[in-house]
């Protein structure tokens, strides 16, 4: 049977998260590639808007986000990278395009080019076993987020000008910390969102000048859902256009139309 986190861990996104582990021979080098574990019900989603890549979630995913960025920090070694990918990757909570998989990788470990991102994208997903259980050790990181850390782990603010980058290579959003210092900040970002205020949303940017961001939305999971049923509702349309530019701004309408007749049902109820 396949390894699946029972129930009670699938949320759980403490220090000692258990990942999977494989070994891919990537651009002629052998890889050690982490990935979630079957059972993880953490969601992912990525676009591109107004020139930035999106990483989107919900304040679960953001947290495990900044759980894996974090323990990356201290635990990479040359060759290691993280992958979310399929079935973690959902589509767009906009208008249900498909989303690309993210991968993370230790800019001071492991050099990731084109090459090896085309070796890696012609195995997703990922269909061998996984070759093991590692443990991801992440200490320090709830100190952190409590304000008890030390003053070097103080993170710039969001506009100082950064080394890392967040780039699309080969199909696959890829974020690369330029140091185990930037990685800590990124985990810190990414841990801190929280989408509980009036716009039932927040974002941080990450990478050099907006060049990346990830964002949290309090309902991901329903805007998910509502995007996937005005997408459909679209498209069986007899006239519903090809040309995907032509397309969205149909979906996003049809996606209001449906996320306020939802509202209209509950206060009704």
């Amino acid at each position: 049977m396949p390894d699946r986190q029972r129930p009670a861990n699938a949320r759980d996104v403490g220090d000692g998260m258990k990942l999977h582990r494989r070994v891919l021979r990537l651009n002629g080098r052998d890889h050690t590639v982490i990935g979630l574990r079957p059972g993880t019900t953490a969601r992912f989603s990525t676009n591109r808007y107004h020139g930035t890549w999106h990483v989107l979630s919900d304040q679960h995913g953001a947290r495990l986000l900044g759980r894996l960025l974090w323990g990356l920090s201290y635990q990479a070694r040359p060759g290691t990278l993280l992958l979310i990918d399929r079935p973690f990757i959902v589509p767009t909570p906009f208008d249900a395009d498909p989303a690309d998989p993210v991968v993370i990788a230790p800019g001071w470990a492991t050099p990731f080019g084109e090459p090896a991102a085309r070796d890696l994208a012609r195995r997703l997903p990922l269909a061998s076993p996984s070759e093991g259980t590692v443990r991801w050790h992440t200490r320090g990181l709830d100190a952190a987020l409590d304000g008890r850390r030390p003053r070097e782990l103080d993170i710039a603010p969001w506009w100082d000008e950064r080394s890392g980058r967040v780039e699309r290579l080969k199909g696959m959003i890829v974020l690369t910390p330029c140091n185990a210092r930037e990685a800590r900040e990124w985990a810190l970002r990414a841990a801190r969102l929280n989408p509980a205020n009036r716009w039932g949303m927040a974002h941080e940017y990450v990478g050099g000048w907006e060049e990346g961001e990830i964002q949290v939305f309090r309902s991901f999971r329903r805007k998910v859902g509502m995007a996937a049923r005005a997408r459909a509702d679209v498209l069986a349309r007899p006239d519903a256009p090809a040309d995907p530019d032509e397309l969205r701004p149909l979906i996003w309408d049809r996606h209001y139309e449906i996320d306020r007749a939802m509202r209209r049902l509950r206060r009704s109820g």
